[in-house]
């Protein structure tokens, strides 16, 4: 993605790959506004397909589209999801490459019935993992779903 004023901003598009013998990338999509609605629908279909339970399927959409809404609403305006599988586990990343977030305070919870800002809270709440990296790059944010349990 090219982050320089004036360049043209990245347009979707979705393959699949695999990057080492024990992760496989289920999914690498660039994602807009624009595209918002065809990634939360590739996200539940290669989840669905990654053994998740319906539950985990809707817990892992409703995270996707928080952490894609973010770059789209607060940020570069675009980024890049990652879905890739484990033995155990199913992983979404999400990044982009715009300025760090700056507001550094907590949330007003007076503003709670008023105003958005709750995705990570609700990914938090849903995720068995979560990790997020700032830099002057731009954000990732890592979730990771647990699809089996060890024998």
């Amino acid at each position: 993605m090219n982050s320089e004023p004036g360049a043209s901003q990245a347009r979707p598009s979705a393959h699949t790959d695999t990057d080492t013998d024990t992760d496989t990338a289920v999914l690498d999509q660039a994602f807009d506004g624009d595209s918002l609605y065809a990634l939360r629908a590739a996200v539940a279909a290669h989840a669905t397909q990654a053994g998740l339970s319906q539950q985990r399927v809707y817990d892992i959409v409703a995270a996707s589209h928080e952490l894609a809404a973010n770059p789209v609403r607060h940020g570069a305006g675009h980024g890049r999801l990652r879905l890739w599988a484990d033995s155990r586990s199913l992983h979404c990343q999400v990044s982009d490459d715009g300025p760090a977030g700056r507001d550094e305070t907590s949330p007003d919870p007076a503003a709670w019935q008023r105003e958005h800002s709750h995705g990570l809270w609700i990914i938090d709440q849903v995720a068995d993992k979560v990790t997020l990296e700032r830099d002057r790059a731009g954000t990732t944010v890592t979730v990771t779903f647990t699809v089996s349990s060890p024998s």
